[in-house]
């Protein structure tokens, strides 16, 4: 996309209803600290490593596809869960050689997102729908999201569960509301719900951090624009340490400026990157003959690590028999 289509966008909306984007806004709410220190919204990794350490979730997520699934694994005998990990072996297994490459693996991964940001949609559309035929009207996403039932009981200044602006919700509403009914059926109650799965939707994640932080209005971002107010809440090594990101990470052409591509990059983290890695952290982790792919047995051997189980299940069997 040109830099002509996004200032022209902008111009189009203009700055009071422009989206405050977040990742899967409408199922997380991610304040903006942590959605300037990490990009418009969080990632889809964004808690595999923290201050706990590695979260083996998301491993378990990323292989099931399925925040439900991954917890019903946690609550089967170690034997119950390889016997269902098996059963997707071949499933993955492109070419049926009996091994899992790195490629097949990623290639797993990113169907799995795809099937976390459904089941995400599916889940805050089941609450939205309230009379369950199929469609969200804006008023009904009124009365889940700000508990009104007309924008005239909402202040200009409340936000939703969502911590969202009702006019900010419009803006995001218009935009996936592709025929322009007033109203979302699940593809784009999707597109809503999920913004940074779609491309359609990144102009307005890349506008609304223009609007907060392009203080001379050219389009770009220098350092002290990117890090806005956060600079002086912050000690001298964090600023250190986020100029040599700005610098080495963001600032891909090291002009100074983030443009709006190198935005789009921080903004919007890419899923193909995301996978490329989760994929080879599961290889690393099952690889015991260093081969560089994983036979079943070796996925099998270690299946806590890929969907995880309950060791107790097995021992209260026992306890029973």
């Amino acid at each position: 996309m040109s830099k002509q289509f996004y200032i022209t966008l902008m111009l189009l909306l203009t700055p009071n209803i422009l989206l405050c984007a977040s990742a899967a806004v409408h199922s997380h709410s991610v304040d903006n600290t942590e959605r300037e220190a990490d990009g418009a919204y969080r990632p889809r990794d964004y808690e595999h490593y923290n201050d706990g350490g590695h979260n083996v979730e998301f491993d378990h997520e990323a292989i099931l596809g399925s925040v439900k699934e991954a917890e019903e694994y946690d609550r089967l005998s170690p034997e119950e869960a390889k016997k269902r990990l098996e059963q997707l072996l071949p499933k993955m297994d492109l070419n049926s050689d009996s091994y899992i490459t790195h490629y097949e693996l990623k290639k797993w991964i990113l169907n799995s997102f795809i099937k976390l940001s459904q089941e995400e949609a599916e889940e805050r559309m089941e609450e939205a729908d309230i009379n369950q035929d199929g469609v969200v009207t804006w008023a009904e996403y009124l009365k889940d999201a700000f508990g009104v039932s007309a924008e005239e009981d909402i202040d200009p200044e409340d936000t939703g569960d969502t911590g969202l602006l009702v006019r900010e919700e419009q803006a995001m509403w218009a935009a996936a509301d592709k025929n322009g009914d007033g109203e979302l059926d699940f593809e784009e109650f999707s597109v809503f719900a999920n913004p940074e799965e779609h491309e359609e939707m990144h102009a307005l994640l890349v506008n609304q951090t223009l609007r907060e932080k392009d203080r001379d209005g050219d389009g770009e971002l220098s350092f002290h624009e990117y890090l806005g107010d956060r600079g002086s809440q912050q000690d001298k090594e964090w600023v250190i340490a986020e100029r040599d990101k700005f610098d080495h990470e963001l600032d891909l052409d090291r002009d100074g400026l983030l443009s709006l591509h190198e935005l789009h990059r921080w903004l919007v983290p890419d899923n193909e990157e995301i996978a490329d890695e989760e994929a080879a952290h599961l290889v690393a982790a099952a690889d015991d003959d260093g081969d560089g792919r994983l036979s079943y047995r070796e996925v099998l051997d270690h299946h806590r690590v890929f969907v995880g189980s309950d060791p107790a299940a097995d021992r209260r069997l026992d306890d029973e028999l």
